[in-house]
């Protein structure tokens, strides 16, 4: 293919760029769908996205002569090209949403005030839309870092405003674990921690959430800690029967700040429930962590509670997926 042909060929850039601008009765703005004053026109429209489109999207290659180009434009035209990207919603999320799209809008973020000013406003549009996708998010989580503080602190605003459902969304949910992990603002990094370990319990149940919830613990933030432990205090057996929810139990199982809280309702089981839960193939694990952490802690009364609860049910518990627990028990009768 010639170069002139190439979708990455400065001349394909500028031409598209002055063609989608300056051509008769088209203005800057692409239109809304359904609007054509002309069919013409709007055909001719249509064609010049479609050109800034295949720049924006076309192969993984491409990207250092995208990079190329980029650093050749001045102001007006890198401003020109943003405005084209972002002046309609669906077009700009269709670009964002594409793997090449995305990485190539993250490097037009922070390039200068008058830019950010285009994509903020329209990642704002279409906000949940961009933090639930899989390639979309890296443009908000790579904006959350280059944009300056008033724009910063209104992204901020619109994720704690839909904290729960980016949360309970699969790509979500990755996105708001790296902006909590990032952010650098205290203020709103506590608001944001205090908005998980509020909703832990729904969140612990969601296919999606738990590893929100899983990995604000894992941050090793003593108040966020404790405040999950708080709101899951009395399901923390229930939770143990699931795969993610018993790994959130011993993960608090992990801190002393929450161990204690954790075991005393494992010691408040009724009838055979905790020789149940010791037995089951994820709540053995539940079991397993209380033993060592109260060890490890020092907490001999609660130590001694488990194995005094545990030990009547010790032939039951070498012939299951409690094998491990009995390997504990067994040196202390």
């Amino acid at each position: 293919m010639a170069i002139t042909d190439s979708p990455f060929s400065m001349s394909t850039m500028f031409n598209a760029l002055h063609q989608i601008r300056f051509s008769k009765g088209i203005s800057g703005a692409i239109p809304p769908p359904g609007f054509s004053p002309r069919a013409s026109s709007s055909a001719v429209t249509n064609t010049r996205l479609d050109q800034l489109f295949n720049i924006m999207t076309s192969g993984e290659g491409g990207m250092a002569q995208f990079k190329e180009m980029i650093s050749k434009f001045d102001r007006t035209e890198l401003q020109l090209l943003v405005s084209l990207l972002t002046s309609h919603s669906d077009y700009f999320v269709e670009i964002v949403r594409n793997k090449s799209g995305s990485r190539r809008v993250q490097k037009l973020l922070g390039i200068s005030d008058d830019v950010d000013a285009f994509f903020y406003a329209a990642i704002l549009r279409r906000f949940l839309n961009i933090m639930n996708d899989k390639y979309a998010s890296y443009v908000a989580i790579r904006a959350m870092v280059v944009f300056d503080q008033e724009k910063k602190y209104a992204m901020y605003e619109h994720i704690l405003h839909h904290a729960l459902d980016i949360a309970c969304d699969q790509h979500g949910c990755i996105a708001l674990n790296e902006i909590i992990t990032d952010a650098d603002d205290s203020f709103y990094r506590n608001l944001l921690l205090d908005v998980v370990a509020q909703n832990a319990l729904f969140l612990s149940n969601d296919a999606s959430g738990n590893f929100v919830v899983q990995h604000v613990l894992k941050l090793c933030d003593l108040r966020c800690t404790h405040n999950v432990a708080v709101s899951l205090r009395g399901h923390c057996v229930d939770l143990s029967f699931k795969r993610y929810g018993s790994y959130i139990v011993e993960k608090l199982l992990d801190a002393e700040v929450s161990m204690a809280m954790v075991v005393m309702e494992l010691l408040e089981c009724e009838g055979d429930r905790l020789m149940r839960l010791a037995r089951n193939e994820f709540g053995n694990f539940v079991v397993v962590k209380a033993l060592k952490a109260t060890q490890k802690m020092s907490r001999v009364d609660l130590f001694g509670g488990l194995v005094h609860k545990l030990t009547p049910f010790l032939h039951l518990l070498r012939r299951s997926h409690g094998s491990n627990i009995a390997n504990i028990l067994e040196p202390t009768i």
